[in-house]
Parts: C-alpha cells; structure tokens; sequence
C-alpha cells in the first residue's frame, strides 16, 4: 500500500479529485475475512487508517525497523566495516 503521491500530479485539481479514494481500514480488513499482510513505505499520510496498527497482518512498523537494519549494514559495508562479529 502507498498513498497517492500529490507531487505527481501536474494538475492539483486531479490530485483533489483522487486523494483519499484509497484507504485500507478495520472494517475494510474485517469485511474481507481473510489474512492478509500489509506492507507500506511510512509514513502514512491517510490511506491507513490507525485502527489497523494493532492488526496482526500490519506488517509496516516490522517492514520500518527491518529496514533500518539493512541501510546500517549496507553503509557499514560501504564503509569497509565488519558486519559480522
């Protein structure tokens, strides 16, 4: 999921017209009676409703904190430094 990027649109009058037509919710996730694994860029602006963060399937804040790990180890590898110890 990532939101409708408003610095795409030449036209803000389109952006207007499409901002908030996709926004993931508990209800939306309830009425879909299945598990499913949501993934996002951060930040969110509000195509994610807060009510999902506690959603087993919100995997964000996992994808956030993973992601912090690989550019530490990809700028110590950039660095000629041990990412082994």
């Amino acid at each position: 999921m990532t939101r409708i990027q408003k610095e795409r649109f030449s036209d803000l009058s389109e952006y207007e017209r499409v901002k908030g037509s996709y926004i993931i919710n508990r209800q939306f996730i309830d009425a879909l009676n299945k598990k499913i694994t949501i993934l996002h860029p951060l930040p969110r602006v509000d195509e994610i409703s807060t009510d999902v963060d506690d959603y087993a399937g919100a995997a964000y804040f996992r994808q956030m904190r993973n992601g912090v790990f690989i550019r530490m180890a990809l700028l110590a590898m950039i660095m000629g430094k041990s990412v082994i110890r």
